[in-house]
């Protein structure tokens, strides 16, 4: 089984979070978990929903300050065995084309 999820943590504060925002991501080597980070947030991908969940808290424990936003989304698909990037190929797939535009 592979548990897919987006991650969003930040402190709630005026100003650059980057910073902070990279304490959360940097705290996800000490899971077995996969990550890539985006502009809207952290894509990750575990074995178990444990591993992951076990992840997400590293991450928010790991940014500082009176208030912390934590955004979770999770995929979790129990009978079939699939990464992110397996699902962004199948929108390709219907696209004929990559998902991506840069402008």
């Amino acid at each position: 089984m592979t548990v897919i999820a987006l991650l969003s943590v930040a402190p709630v504060t005026e100003g650059s979070m980057s910073g902070e925002v990279a304490k959360a991501v940097a705290a996800l080597e000490a899971y077995d978990v996969s990550y890539e980070t985006n502009p809207m947030g952290t894509v990750i991908e575990a074995d178990t929903i444990e591993e992951l969940l076990a992840a997400v808290a590293g991450a928010h424990n790991a940014v500082e300050g009176d208030r912390v936003s934590t955004f979770l989304k999770i995929d979790d698909k129990r009978t079939v065995q699939q990464h992110a990037q397996a699902k962004v190929d199948a929108v390709e797939k219907h696209l004929g084309r990559s998902a991506k535009r840069d402008r």
